[in-house]
């Protein structure tokens, strides 16, 4: 049975961008088609700057030398960078504006584990320092700031960050700064990431932040789910994201929406919103489908997400925060999910217990207002849900409607199947019945998922041949 769960979750990957592959069709020659804000005009392959795909020569420079001269047709129809088949192994690079990196498929970018060529960088101004220690943190492996208009694309080409060289440096805490990621993008307008797969990173795996009008479609993201933090997808103080058809099986959040963390994340005061989720497949077994948090102190709001299928995961939806966060979380609206071997389909904390330093202001509560979850099936759960809120500051405006939850054989001692504190809301059509603070509403009516009435765009992509 579960192989046939499975095997449905990969057919997933076949459509992209609105086309249905079938398992087993020839591969389709060569092409350099892809959806773009606009289409370059100018091309160059990493061969002609001494690129060298046999998986051993270093093509660092040949990567930043095609960047820096590339950059100049950036005013004059932007650029395309095409990496053929081949394993291409290579160091940290900056991309920039109007620019199309195209992985053609079986090429594959190998990150180095040559630590000097991840050197360091400030943390970013909304966390005060880096993620896994304070101070700096390691450059990027793709890596981009102040750009207009930048693509990654391809024939379903890989990116593989070999993260194991940094997982196992981490859980020997051998690291004295945080873990660079896969694709970072800060202050960009218009990302198109897409049709690519992302392979072991060395945490998270795709990092807009600061940044607007992103779309992120037809992606592959694949970790141990053991391997430490490799969240997906995570949109931090970013808006007008379209996340669509992409299949995650990560060590941690399949997606998180994040803006900051504390102090730092209220000081720079950038909302995540306008958010938009749809066709996500995920395996998590550790972690959550969508997480809300915990770093949310610029704030979280009009995220909508429907068509979600997962197996094997640890929750559904979490909204993770603590006292001195700040920030709200607010407009959230999921329908239409299908889970299999859950531990909870819900899960909600209200005391996170993460803190960039002993310097955030325990006073600073954040609000939590308008989760939204409807039209669910889930099979298998050991809980449906555990929803903690905070007690000076409940989480509210929770609406649950047309949800059905399996739950797995239960033992005499096990919790009982909802679980909450400091949360209130209503309910419609649910089953088991939740617990009393969800408690039915006096008209059985769904719950809202008010897309028509939010100002969230798709950019327009044109066809580029």
């Amino acid at each position: 049975m579960k192989l046939a769960w499975v095997t449905a979750l990969a057919l997933r990957l076949l459509c992209v961008m609105g086309e249905c592959k079938q398992p087993g069709a020839p591969a389709p020659a060569t092409s350099l088609a892809h959806y773009a804000p606009s289409c370059r005009a100018h091309r160059a392959s990493i061969k002609d700057f001494g690129g060298v795909g046999d998986g051993s020569t270093s093509n660092t420079k040949a990567f930043r030398d095609a960047v820096a001269h590339l950059s100049q047709f950036s005013a004059q129809g932007g650029a395309l960078l095409y990496v053929p088949p081949g394993r291409w192994l290579t160091g940290g690079f900056n991309l920039t504006s109007n620019f199309t990196l195209f992985l053609d498929r079986d090429a594959v970018l190998l990150a180095s584990q040559d630590m000097n060529e991840w050197p360091l960088i400030d943390p970013l101004p909304s966390y005060g320092r880096g993620r896994d220690a304070p101070g700096a943190r390691y450059s990027n492996f793709i890596f981009g700031t102040n750009l207009t208009d930048v693509v990654i694309t391809g024939n379903n080409g890989t990116i593989d960050g070999q993260g194991e060289f940094w997982w196992d440096k981490f859980h020997q805490k051998e690291l004295k700064y945080t873990r660079g990621y896969l694709i970072e993008f800060m202050y960009t307008t218009g990302i198109v990431i897409s049709n690519i797969t992302l392979l072991n990173s060395p945490s998270w795996n795709v990092h807009p932040v600061y940044s607007r009008n992103i779309v992120v479609q037809g992606v592959t993201i694949l970790a141990p789910v053991h391997s430490p933090n490799t969240d997906g997808i995570d949109p931090d103080s970013c808006s007008q994201v379209w996340i669509q058809d992409c299949y995650i099986v990560s060590g941690d959040d399949c997606i998180a929406i994040k803006s900051g963390w504390d102090e730092y994340g209220i000081r720079v005061n950038m909302p995540s919103e306008y958010i938009y989720i749809k066709g996500l497949t995920c395996i998590s077994p550790t972690s959550a489908v969508i997480a809300l948090g915990s770093e949310m102190s610029g704030g979280i709001q009009n995220v909508f997400a429907e068509d979600i299928t997962t197996i094997d995961s640890e929750v559904g939806v979490r909204v993770k925060s603590a006292p001195g966060r700040g920030g709200f979380v607010k407009g959230i609206y999921v329908r239409g999910m299908t889970m299999k071997n859950m531990k909870y389909a819900f899960n909600s904390k209200g005391f996170y217990k993460d803190h960039a330093d002993d310097d955030y202001n325990p006073k600073a509560l954040p609000v939590v207002n308008g989760i939204s979850l409807s039209n669910m099936v889930v099979e298998n759960a050991t809980m449906a849900a555990k929803m903690e809120g905070i007690q000076s500051a409940p989480y509210t405006g929770i609406c649950i409607s047309n949800v059905t939850i399996s739950l797995a054989p239960r033992k005499s001692e096990t919790p009982p199947a909802w679980n909450c504190t400091d949360v209130h809301g209503v309910s419609s059509d649910v089953s088991p019945v939740p617990c009393r603070q969800l408690s039915p509403g006096s008209q059985k009516s769904p719950c809202p998922f008010p897309l028509e009435r939010v100002p969230i765009h798709k950019p327009k992509l044109e066809l580029c041949t």
